[in-house]
C-alpha cells in the first residue's frame, strides 16, 4: 500500500502534469504545502504532538492532525511508532543498521518508500498512552489516505483533473521523497555543531534543506534539542516552523513554549525527556 500510494501520485501527477501546470496551480500547491507539512507536519505533528514542545488546546491539537493527514505522508500514530523508536536507538551506541544511516542512498530508499518498519518490543520506547488511545489519532491512523483523496476530488471537480494532480498528487509525492531526502541527507552530510555523547546518530544541519523544510533539516540542533521548539540555533538558521509557533504563542493559542534560548529549558525539557541525557548539550561541547 505504501508502494502503491508513492507511485500512484508520482504517476497522477506526471500525467497532469503538461496540462495542470500554471501560475494559480503552483500558489495553491505553495499555500497547500505550508499548511499540511509545515503547520500540520512540522508544527503540529512534530513539535507539538511528538516532542510535546508546547502545550494547546485539544481542538487546535487535533486541527493540526488534520492538516497532516492532508500532507499524505501517513498516518500519526505511525510516525509517532517509528520517532520513538528511531531516537530511543539512535542514542545508544548499540543502534540497528536501519537508524545508524551508515548505508547508501538507494539502500535507503528502497527500506523508507517500500517496507514498514515493525518494532519486536513497542512497550520498550514508552509512547505516551494520551497519543496512542487519543480517539482522533487512531481514527486519522486508520482513515488518513482518505482526506488528500477527498481534497483531490473537490479540486478535480471545481478546477479540473489537470489542475488537481498538479495540486494534489505532485505535492503529496514532493512531500514523501522530500522528507525522505532531508532525512537521509541530514544525517549523512552538514554541519555539526554539538556532539551527543553516546550517540550512535548525531544529525547534522544542511543549510539550503534547513530553509525549505521549515528548520527540519537542522537536524545537528534538534538532535542536541529534541525538546525545543526552535530548530534554528543561529541567526542565519532560518526556522519558518519557529515562527509559525511564535505567532501561534503571540495569538494565544499555544502556550508553556519551551525553546532551546529560554530560561528553564534544561529543567523543562528534562521533564519530556525519554532519557535526559541526551536532552541538553554544554555550548562548549563542539565537534565542528
Amino acid at each position: 500500500m505504501k508502494t502503491f500510494w508513492l507511485y500512484g501520485n508520482l504517476g497522477l501527477g506526471l500525467l497532469a502534469l503538461g496540462t495542470g501546470l500554471s501560475v494559480a496551480a503552483f500558489l495553491t500547491s505553495f499555500f497547500l504545502a505550508f499548511l499540511t507539512l509545515c503547520v500540520g507536519h512540522s508544527v503540529g505533528l512534530h513539535r507539538g504532538i511528538i516532542h510535546k514542545t508546547y502545550a494547546t488546546s485539544r481542538l487546535l491539537r487535533w486541527t493540526f492532525a488534520l492538516l497532516f493527514a492532508f500532507s499524505g505522508l501517513g498516518g500519526p500514530l505511525s510516525w509517532l511508532k517509528v520517532h520513538y523508536t528511531r531516537d530511543y536507538w539512535q542514542n545508544r551506541a548499540d543502534c540497528p543498521r536501519f537508524f545508524r544511516y551508515d548505508h547508501g542512498l538507494l539502500t535507503d530508499y528502497h527500506w523508507n518508500m517500500h517496507c514498514r518498519f515493525v518494532p519486536a518490543q513497542l512497550e520498550l520506547y514508552g509512547l505516551p498512552s494520551e497519543d496512542t488511545e487519543d480517539p482522533l489519532l487512531r481514527f486519522l491512523e486508520r482513515s488518513w489516505m482518505l482526506f488528500p483523496v477527498a481534497l483531490m476530488a473537490l479540486l478535480a471537480w471545481q478546477f479540473g483533473w489537470a489542475f488537481a494532480g498538479v495540486t494534489c498528487c505532485l505535492r503529496v509525492t514532493a512531500g514523501i521523497l522530500g522528507h525522505w531526502f532531508v532525512g537521509y541527507v541530514s544525517h549523512k552530510i552538514g554541519y555539526v555543531r554539538y556532539a551527543v555523547d553516546g550517540a550512535s546518530s548525531e544529525g547534522r544541519n544542511v543549510f539550503f534543506l534547513g530553509v525549505i523544510s521549515f528548520g527540519e533539516g537542522f537536524h545537528n540542533n534538534h538532535h542536541a534539542y529534541p525538546a525545543s521548539a526552535r530548530m534554528g540555533v543561529k541567526w542565519y538558521e532560518l526556522d519558518l516552523g519557529w515562527w509559525v509557533v511564535r505567532a501561534l504563542e503571540v495569538l494565544g493559542l499555544v502556550h508553556d513554549v519551551v525553546a532551546w534560548h529560554r530560561p528553564g529549558f534544561a529543567a523543562k525539557a528534562a521533564a519530556k525527556a525519554v532519557d535526559p541525557r541526551f536532552i541538553f548539550r554544554d555550548p562548549d561541547q563542539r565537534v565542528g
